[in-house]
């Protein structure tokens, strides 16, 4: 959620979030580091429960489904943010092996606002209710949750006093909940006049009052309102907050089509089950799941589908409904205006500017490419990439989503680019009539190694430094620069000389041979804190500096070793570090020493400070070469990699080894940029958890 919040008093309302985010890791609540860079960005993000997980179907219906919701979440724009409580802690963002851990868990407690206090205090492990997830959801900022459906009161409740917290939360915390009404095992008429006298705001989603009963579109009663699509429900979400009632807003969404017809099948069995309860004389928190399983059990198995088949419908209405109303409160703070200080809440943001090309890779079936004009047989994928846009679709997925600065065309390959990059913030990319988008052909050997290069790049050219400096106020904050050898000299120049006057650190990818010595040609590059050419540009940067180069390159690791190093060297007399990728011999960084491994934080890139250099070569992660799918994007996933684990505050081996890691999951994907690329996968447990061959280290004269 956007730390500016509608209303006259957005400021102050902001400064009260921050507060509470501060104070509460001293209760046992944790933020996972990819909601939270979401969250201080701006960025939507959509609360799930977790009782669903642990109470709601049996194991792995229950794994399956979660991960299948989150995707959903995912793919339509927003941050999904599963809230679970994991051995007496809240954590708002479950990582994979913790959702697992909830769903195969036997006898977790239900969790709802009574039970925090005892399960936090006895190290417990649970699953958030409704009312409990929508009280972690709002002490972390998420005002949209999503859910199958929400308690009531319960049929009989006018005698058993039988009414589910969820009411009771609605009326007192301020967060949207999309459901599928009601469930249906519930007295639905009560549950709606409770709503109405805690004050809760019920809308009905669609063309239709009528107040879905769960898994049918009819309960034969008349929601107060409706709303017709996601921006009408953002509306109406946006007017509650700014109004600041204190209450939550109710968005009933009725359930698939497809799913309706079976509805009758199932009240039938819910009859059976609701008689089969008062016999066993089964009451209070396990009710519901008793009923819930016995309907599944009496239906054969309908009721499961339609309820996993509707969580996800609410999914997506509900990350959509999360991203419009980001848009209105993203819009609102502009008209806002600035806070005092001169600087945006949302928390600095690394800026990347380069290039986006759709790629044709064409790789050889055969370990040798004939030439002469001959077809060899080979197969030909479309993907995307281009530098730039490599290094900010990998920091996106590891959550450090970067100001992108690029430029296309406005033609059939741009809309496809803006589709497959959803998940990356593409506000700062230009669309420009009259040009095309740049596209780049690569002819790969069936061993994986780049054979030839083709490329119609001319809209780069259109990255100037007159665009550019539209993004002063982003490139001023940003903790990290980046921009590849697609650029414009002229740009390059610019954003060097505004590195040297604002004291950012910039890091330089070269691209290619031809590229990389752009920023070389003047004395621009002695603003750069790190460049990361492979041996080849490095060769063609010293020659550009009128250093000895030697004619041929070496293939032998002791040898690629030495010869880096001694192109290196006159480049550390005014760079922070260098980092020098050796494909299948992993990389090479230089620079100065701290605490025997190479420093790769720039601080304030400081060149008066003189410190012993060092070189550290840290072998690759293994690669079998019939997993090799693609080597496009390993270079740049490897440097986005390390430049995330910067950003994260990790020490260098640390850096290099989430570069390392993302190198390999993008060297066995047919994408540039591997889709399996996340804050999990690429991650300290994930580093921890490798087997590294030894990083040998040399200290430099």
């Amino acid at each position: 959620m956007p730390i500016c919040i509608l209303g006259s008093h957005s400021t102050l309302m902001a400064q009260c979030i921050l507060q509470v985010r501060r104070g509460l890791h001293s209760v046992g609540f944790k933020v996972h580091p990819f909601v939270k860079e979401a969250l201080d960005n701006g960025r939507p993000v959509v609360a799930l429960e977790s009782t669903i997980i642990t109470h709601g179907m049996p194991y792995p219906q229950n794994l399956s489904t979660a991960r299948e919701v989150e995707e959903i979440v995912r793919t339509n724009g927003a941050v999904p943010a599963t809230i679970g409580i994991l051995n007496g802690c809240i954590q708002v963002g479950l990582q994979n092996d913790e959702l697992e851990c909830l769903a195969k868990a036997e006898n977790v407690v239900k969790v709802s606002r009574r039970d925090f206090p005892y399960v936090l205090s006895q190290g417990l492990s649970g699953g958030t209710t409704v009312a409990g997830t929508m009280i972690a959801a709002h002490k972390a900022g998420i005002p949209v949750f999503v859910t199958g459906g929400i308690g009531g009161v319960h049929r009989g409740g006018e005698k058993t006093l039988d009414v589910s917290a969820d009411l009771m939360e609605l009326g007192r915390t301020p967060v949207a909940v999309v459901s599928a009404g009601v469930k249906s095992i519930l007295d639905i008429g009560r549950t709606l006049e409770y709503l109405e006298t805690q004050g809760v705001c019920v809308a009905t989603f669609g063309e239709s009052r009528e107040f879905p009963a769960f898994f049918s579109h009819q309960s034969g009663f008349q929601a107060p309102c409706k709303v017709q699509n996601e921006e009408d429900a953002a509306k109406l979400i946006a007017r509650s907050l700014a109004l600041q009632l204190g209450s939550g807003v109710l968005i009933a969404v009725p359930c698939p089509e497809e799913e309706a017809d079976s509805g009758q099948l199932i009240e039938e069995a819910i009859q059976q089950a609701l008689r089969e309860s008062r016999e066993k004389e089964i009451t209070g928190k396990e009710l519901t799941p008793f009923l819930l399983q016995r309907v599944n059990e009496l239906s054969s198995g309908k009721s499961l589908n339609s309820n996993i088949a509707l969580i996800k419908n609410n999914a997506k209405v509900g990350s959509r409904i999360a991203v419009a109303l980001n848009k209105i409160q993203r819009a609102q703070g502009r008209r806002d205006g600035p806070a005092p200080s001169g600087k945006a809440f949302s928390a600095p943001r690394p800026v990347v500017i380069g290039g986006i090309n759709v790629d044709f890779i064409a790789k050889a079936k055969g370990s040798a490419i004939v030439d002469g004009g001959q077809t060899n047989p080979s197969t030909v994928r479309q993907s995307f990439g281009g530098v730039g846009r490599n290094l900010a679709d990998c920091l996106s997925r590891l959550g450090k989503i970067p100001v992108f600065i690029s430029a296309m065309g406005k033609d059939e390959h741009s809309e496809s680019v803006l589709r497959y990059c959803r998940h990356m913030d593409m506000s700062g990319v230009s669309q420009l009539d009259g040009h095309n988008t740049a596209t780049y052909c690569a002819v790969i050997t069936g061993s994986g190694e780049l054979r030839l290069g083709l490329g119609d790049m001319e809209i780069h050219q259109q990255i100037t430094e007159q665009y550019v400096s539209g993004f002063r106020e982003n490139l001023c904050w940003a903790p990290l620069v980046c921009i590849d050898g697609n650029v414009p000299v002229s740009t390059i120049q610019y954003v060097c000389q505004f590195a040297r006057e604002h004291h950012l650190a910039v890091y330089y990818e070269p691209t290619d041979v031809d590229k990389a010595s752009k920023p070389f040609f003047s004395d621009s590059w002695r603003a750069l804190a790190c460049v990361s050419p492979n041996l080849r540009e490095l060769r063609a940067i010293s020659r550009t500096l009128g250093h000895p180069v030697p004619a041929d390159l070496p293939s032998k690791l002791e040898d690629v070793v030495e010869t880096a190093v001694s192109l290196v060297l006159p480049l550390l007399r005014e760079l922070h570090c260098v980092v020098v990728t050796l494909g299948q011999h992993g990389v090479l960084v230089c620079g100065q020493s701290t605490d025997g491994s190479v420093s790769l934080h720039p601080g304030s890139c400081s060149k008066t400070v003189a410190g012993e250099l060092c070189a550290a070569h840290y072998p690759a992660i293994p690669v079998p070469v019939e997993e090799i799918m693609n080597v496009s994007g390993a270079g740049d996933s490897l440097m986005a990699g390390i430049m995330a684990g910067l950003l994260n505050g990790e020490d260098s081996d640390t850096c290099v080894r989430m570069g390392l890691l993302s190198a390999s999951l993008s060297l066995r994907s047919h994408e540039p940029i591997s889709p399996k690329i996340n804050a999990t996968s690429v991650s300290m447990e994930q580093v921890q958890a490798q087997r590294w061959l030894a990083t040998k280290t040399w200290k430099l004269s």
